[in-house]
Formats: C-alpha cells, sequence, structure tokens
C-alpha cells in the first residue's frame, strides 16, 4: 500500500513535469519554425493543457481500467470548476471576458450535457451505460467544430486567451536552443507514457487494497493530481491581475477533456459508466458546469468571492460524501 502510493505520486509527478516540457519545447519549436501563435495557441497549448488527462486515460483504457478513466476525466472537470475556480476566486474575484461567455462557457455546458445524455444508455436503449465507439466519434466531431468555430471566431477579433497563454510558453530560436527543445519536447513525451502507465498501476492497486471502487481513486486522487497543471496556471494567472488566462483555462481544460480525451479514449474502446455512482458524478459535474452561466453574468461579469467559496464548499462535500459512500 505505501509503496503504491509512492509509486502514485510519482507517477502522477511525471505527468505534470512531462506535460509542461511537453507543451514548452513544442511550442518553442513551432516559434522557431514560423509558426503564428495563434496557431501555437489553438493546438500545442491547448492540447497540452490536457495532455497528462489524455495519457493516463489512454492507458487506463487500453489495459481494461475503464473506472479509471472515467474518473478521471469527470473528477477533473468537477476539480476544474469546484476546487480550481473556487479557489482562485478567494484569492481575487474572477472577471470573465466577453468571449468565454458567449463562446467558452456554452460550448462547455453543450458537451457536458451530452456527456450526461451518451452515458445514460439504460435509459434510452436498456443497455449497460458506456461510452462506446459511435460515442466517441461524436465527441471528436464537436471537438472539430468547435475548433473551426473558435478559429474563426480568433481570426476575427485578433485575440484570445489562448494566445496571451502561448506567448508565455514561446522560446528562443537559436540552433543550441532547438536541440534543447527537440530534447525536451521527446523528454516529456517518455515521461508521459511512463508517468501514466505508473499511475494506473498504483491506482488499481491502491483501490484492490482500500476494497473501493477503482472510480472513487480516479475522481479523486488521480484527477486531482492531473488538474495540477490547470491549478498552477489559473492561480500565477489570477496574481498576474490575468483573470481572463485563469478562467478561460480551466473551462477550454474541461471542453478538451470531454471531447479530446473522452473521444479518443472511447473511440479506442468502450468506456464504461461506473454503475455505482457513476451518473451521479455526471449529474455533479453538468451542475457545476451550469454555475457558471450565471455566475458569469452576474455582479459586473465577476466570480466573486462568496461563489468561489460556495464552489469550493460543493467540491470538497461532494468529494467527501463519495468517497465516504
Amino acid at each position: 500500500m505505501f509503496l503504491d502510493s509512492v509509486l502514485l505520486v510519482l507517477g502522477l509527478g511525471l505527468l505534470l513535469g512531462g506535460g509542461n516540457f511537453l507543451v514548452t519545447g513544442a511550442s518553442a519549436l513551432a516559434r522557431t519554425f514560423g509558426v503564428p501563435p495563434l496557431v501555437i495557441g489553438l493546438t500545442v497549448v491547448a492540447f497540452g493543457t490536457s495532455a497528462p488527462e489524455l495519457s493516463i486515460n489512454l492507458l487506463g483504457t487500453l489495459q481494461g481500467s475503464g473506472e479509471i478513466s472515467f474518473g478521471n476525466i469527470i473528477g477533473s472537470n468537477i476539480a476544474n470548476i469546484g476546487l480550481i475556480l473556487g479557489l482562485t476566486a478567494l484569492v481575487r474575484p474572477l472577471v470573465i471576458e466577453s468571449v468565454i461567455i458567449s463562446r467558452e462557457i456554452p460550448m462547455l455546458i453543450l458537451v457536458s450535457l451530452f456527456a450526461l445524455i451518451a452515458g445514460n444508455d439504460l435509459f434510452l436503449r436498456s443497455s449497460p451505460n458506456v461510452y462506446d465507439r459511435s460515442d466517441g466519434l461524436v465527441f471528436l466531431m464537436l471537438f472539430g467544430v468547435f475548433m473551426y468555430y473558435t478559429i474563426g471566431d480568433v481570426i476575427r477579433k485578433k485575440q484570445d486567451p489562448l494566445v496571451e497563454e502561448a506567448e508565455a510558453f514561446a522560446g528562443g530560436k537559436g540552433l543550441r536552443d532547438t536541440m534543447i527543445n527537440l530534447t525536451m519536447f521527446a523528454g516529456g513525451l517518455g515521461a508521459l507514457v511512463f508517468g501514466g502507465k505508473l499511475s494506473v498501476d498504483a491506482a488499481v492497486d491502491i483501490a484492490a487494497a482500500l476494497e473501493v471502487p477503482e472510480v472513487i481513486i480516479g475522481l479523486t486522487v488521480v484527477a486531482l493530481g492531473t488538474s495540477l497543471p490547470e491549478l498552477a496556471t489559473s492561480l500565477i494567472a489570477t496574481f498576474q491581475g490575468k483573470n481572463d488566462i485563469a478562467v478561460g483555462n480551466v473551462v477550454g481544460s474541461n471542453i478538451f477533456n470531454l471531447l479530446l480525451v473522452n473521444g479518443t479514449c472511447s473511440s479506442i474502446s468502450p468506456i464504461d459508466v461506473p454503475a455505482t455512482g457513476g451518473l451521479i458524478d455526471l449529474l455533479m459535474m453538468m451542475l457545476l458546469t451550469l454555475f457558471l452561466l450565471p455566475m458569469s453574468i452576474t455582479h459586473g461579469r465577476k466570480i466573486v468571492r462568496w461563489e468561489g467559496a460556495l464552489l469550493l464548499l460543493l467540491y470538497l462535500s461532494y468529494n467527501a460524501w463519495r468517497v465516504a459512500g
């Protein structure tokens, strides 16, 4: 049990470090070869923020640990809103940019609703609840629509939180920098694969030792671990007064988790929605997502401190209830 816990922490550390190295190296390489910041922001950086979730869920799916995958995807989305936005709003009220209200939040509500409906096969088709390949393909199709709409919107407005975030990851252009960046990219990719393998194996062993469903470990420990990059980015952005990045980072990550990560994994191998509490987890994710819209258009388009405290309380209470149950 102790060894598995150490391996899980080590695996999550490799995932976080690997994701950071991968994004930094890839962004700098893209700059070296003249790729515009807009393209970097909409591809490399955006994909990179979901790299830990994608790595651990692909390996979990391939190893037959679908509950770990489900718990990590849904748990990460719950943590991103409840924990990360809750904490950052407590630090400083979050001003919401209009583009996030008009584009990202409605899209997140739409895809969260689809995830809830697609995961309720027992009611709709009298079959076990599962994200099968057809669901995965629809998720990926919606992801393509989202990217197409986002790119068009950014080109028209010439400004987007993702572009600003890309600037922070840009590197040098010299030959020495290129070699370093290639090494960072390759090392980050290797760390993601190895860290994902360690994390999945350790999480499965811990669930067996504690005699709890794998989804609980995925929903809590693993989801919290893979959400640490978003937590760090959002807190740093908040301290720097860049609230658009803090909120856009969370909302964008949730969209990528559902559409890209869940879509890719369920297209490769179906992901079961756990019979014990799976639909409740989806409902909790949907509830927190719905809270974002009224919070973002009231108080002068701010998520104020008491709303952040409410989000944090809901997150902590729900996880305590799931673990106790």
